[in-house]
């Protein structure tokens, strides 16, 4: 791997970082447990590794944003996650904030063209 993969892989690493909690937000409008949240993200085009998912399941939840219950389903105990209320509100400040900054993105790239 060469110096300049390297940096791409770690600029690419710090700009999915931000938007995967915005798609698992996103996501979470609606119930899902770990495995078919990161089935449903891969079907959009997100793939997200398992050691990337539950962790920022974890966090999200730990900051009031993600609401969670254990249940039976198949004869298996799954974690079920939501967005909480404080989840719906920020995930709608981070969406705008993110509309925001993707359009002045994309006007900056198309100004230099």
């Amino acid at each position: 791997m060469t110096a300049t993969d390297n940096i791409f892989e770690n600029l690419r690493l710090e700009l999915r970082r931000g938007c995967l909690t915005l798609a698992v937000l996103a996501q979470l409008r609606q119930e899902y447990y770990g495995y078919t949240l990161r089935k449903a993200l891969a079907d959009l085009g997100l793939e997200i590794d398992e050691s990337t998912l539950y962790p920022l399941l974890r966090r999200l939840e730990a900051q009031g944003l993600l609401a969670s219950e254990w249940r039976e389903e198949e004869k298996r105990n799954k974690r079920f996650y939501r967005l909480s209320a404080d989840g719906e509100q920020i995930f709608g400040q981070l969406l705008e904030e993110w509309q925001a900054i993707n359009a002045s993105i994309n006007a900056t790239i198309n100004n230099t063209l």
